[in-house]
């Protein structure tokens, strides 16, 4: 997977939005391609086949990109996950869950939107997967930081051991329910990892719920009971889905979605009986 190969995820796609006094945007880092039967290997390939699944790369690839969720507030900004920072790897490297992974361009997309790592004061982090703390701890403990005057936060299941991979930044662990920004909360969302966290936005009478990778594929939604492979408690992360979707259907709720090549910002709406990714239009 080469640059040029990035999954398309602006094509009429909204990536940013206001909500109250504060503005969401999405920064697309890089992307990363899932082969979808091991991945998933609850599914077949019929499913891949079907007209309203995901489609499939020329390898027979899922192309997702990696994002990450730039939040204003007045003067303060917040970074919700920090991409996988500057590598790539090629397909014959990785292992068969996964194709080419690279990243490398958040730096360059938050430029592009007025801003560069100096202007973040949080980054919190869904979880501690390379392809979501890239940014942050990729350069290694000594380099200089692109976030020079971010605190990290997490739960303290993801910190468990994992402290030094920050650096000299400020850690902070926090639990469902902290406020970690004005308007964001966290709300523990585990089984993807063990100290799994969603942050939710809430402004202006709706909310934006940023869920990681509670979901990797808008599939999931019809189908929240297949199991993923990189799940580390697979029977708590299917709990958790069906806790997500339940939450995403109810009114004024909207979502980001880290890994979703059909539109990073939407919505669930349900379908006859089967709920569905409704991405925003720009």
């Amino acid at each position: 997977m080469t640059h040029h190969d990035a999954p398309a995820v602006t094509d009429g796609h909204a990536r940013s939005l206001r909500l109250g006094e504060h503005t969401v945007t999405v920064l697309t880092d890089g992307g990363v391609q899932l082969h979808p039967l091991h991945w998933f290997p609850d599914s077949t390939r019929d499913d891949w086949t079907a007209p309203d699944a995901s489609p499939l790369d020329g390898t027979g690839h899922l192309a997702a990109p990696i994002t990450a969720l730039l939040v204003e507030h007045r003067d303060r900004c917040l970074l919700i996950d920090a991409g996988y920072g500057a590598h790539s790897v090629a397909a014959q490297d990785t292992i068969a869950t996964i194709g080419g992974l690279y990243g490398g361009r958040l730096p360059a997309e938050l430029a592009r939107h007025g801003r560069d790592g100096a202007d973040i004061d949080t980054v919190a982090f869904t979880h501690l997967h390379d392809d979501h703390v890239g940014w942050a701890f990729g350069a290694g403990p000594d380099a200089p930081r692109l976030f020079p005057r971010a605190a990290y936060v997490a739960s303290a299941a993801e910190w468990a051991g994992e402290e030094r991979r920050a650096g000299g930044a400020v850690t902070r662990a926090v639990a469902t329910g902290d406020e970690i920004f004005p308007g964001v909360r966290a709300w523990a969302a585990p089984g993807h990892t063990g100290g799994h966290t969603a942050y939710v936005i809430s402004a202006g009478g709706r909310r934006l719920i940023a869920f990681g990778d509670v979901f990797h594929v808008p599939d999931q939604f019809a189908r929240p009971d297949w199991t993923c492979a990189m799940d580390a408690d697979p029977r708590q992360a299917v709990r958790t889905r069906h806790a997500m979707t339940a939450e995403l259907t109810r009114p004024d709720t909207l979502a980001f979605a880290t890994h979703f090549a059909a539109g990073p910002l939407g919505q669930v709406r349900t379908r006859r009986g089967v709920p569905v990714w409704a991405a925003l239009e720009a």
